[in-house]
């Protein structure tokens, strides 16, 4: 694993010791970034289910001013601190060890939204449309933001959640990338 691109490009990042996290492979994170950017001019993002920080720290190296990284294992929190430290980001961000329910209220109530939100959760445990509902329901994405949900293939989310879109999904083997964007449209007319 490593930073893949921008300011901390080519840096290897540590993951996380045992089978409790499935790490994001290199290939799949320059996808995703190619889909969303690949590059960000400032604004602030959420890594919901961290692992080792791999997605919250690219999206730092790649121009978010800073990252709110959450996990509720003790390894990773630990691992996420040591990439954070590494690549010299410990500034740009937060970690927080809790599970991310907890964290989507926490946030709720400091009134923050982001320009861009990972969610990669176990596989086993996987409660998307819940936190989508949530995002939407609180306007945590920001008006021109982007939610990246990495899932099971098997898992089926729908097209739309309230003025929340699936813009694109694509397919890694047992992965599926799915990007999510705020309907632009609503309230407006188009010819």
């Amino acid at each position: 694993m490593r930073v893949i691109s921008g300011e901390k490009k080519g840096l290897p990042l540590k993951a996380v010791s045992g089978k409790g996290t499935r790490p994001t492979t290199d290939k799949v994170k320059e996808s995703i970034f190619n889909m969303i950017g690949p590059y960000f001019n400032g604004g602030s993002g959420l890594d919901l289910y961290a692992g080792s920080g791999g997605l919250g720290i690219e999206g730092i190296s790649r121009g978010l001013e800073s990252v709110i990284f959450v996990d509720q294992d003790k390894k990773a929190i630990q691992t996420i601190h040591s990439n954070l430290e590494f690549c010299r980001f410990e500034e740009k961000a937060e970690v927080y060890r809790t599970d991310a329910d907890r964290a989507l209220k926490a946030i709720i109530k400091r009134e923050l939204s982001f320009t861009c939100i990972f969610l990669d959760p176990p596989y086993a445990k996987q409660t998307l449309l819940q936190h989508l509902e949530t995002i939407e329901q609180h306007q945590l994405l920001a008006e021109n933001g982007v939610i990246v949900i990495e899932h099971a293939s098997s898992v089926s989310l729908p097209d739309a959640c309230g003025e929340l879109n699936c813009t694109r999904e694509e397919q890694y083997g047992d992965t599926v990338i799915s990007i999510w964007t705020r309907d632009s449209l609503s309230g407006s007319e188009t010819s």
